[in-house]
């Protein structure tokens, strides 16, 4: 955690603050300065950008993630809380520990979807290419339902 500080005098009352990590200034990320890399729990071809936080450390973060069209993201699950925000393309999420095309839903550019921690779940970039921006409280973690599914482990044979 940054250890800057900021401190307001409200009447009698003093009010400290510990600024998050990436939040002690004033900044801006611009989509042309988004730096992608891989995240080894993610299927090939899927990127990972970490905008704000450390996703690997306890505290809140940013990431935001592009899955290339038709990838499938098979049936996994993230211990902590998340909220997506689709950026952009069409985001296709389904609950439940198996894949099954018939209950992915489609959601659109701006749409927010909110996922509790530890809910089984499934993405198809079915329509094409999509970006979607993810806030939660790390650490992230992911484990797939299926250990064969999981790359980290299908790199390991």
């Amino acid at each position: 955690m940054v250890r800057a500080s900021e401190t307001k005098k409200t009447g009698a009352t003093q009010i400290s603050r510990i600024h998050q990590p990436d939040q002690d200034r004033f900044h801006a990320i611009r989509s042309d300065e988004i730096k992608w890399t891989t995240f080894a729990a993610y299927p090939p071809g899927v990127g990972l950008a970490i905008l704000v936080g450390d996703p690997s450390k306890p505290g809140p973060y940013t990431i935001r993630v592009r899955v290339p069209g038709d990838v499938k993201m098979m049936p996994h699950k993230h211990p902590e809380d998340r909220i997506y925000t689709v950026i952009s393309g069409v985001f296709y999420i389904g609950l439940g520990e198996e894949f099954d095309e018939s209950k992915l839903v489609a959601y659109a550019p701006g749409s927010v979807v909110i996922l509790p921690g530890n809910q089984s779940h499934f993405h198809w970039a079915k329509s094409g290419e999509y970006i979607s921006q993810v806030t939660a409280i790390g650490p992230l973690g992911m484990d797939y339902v299926d250990p064969d599914n999981d790359p980290r482990i299908s790199k390991r044979h």
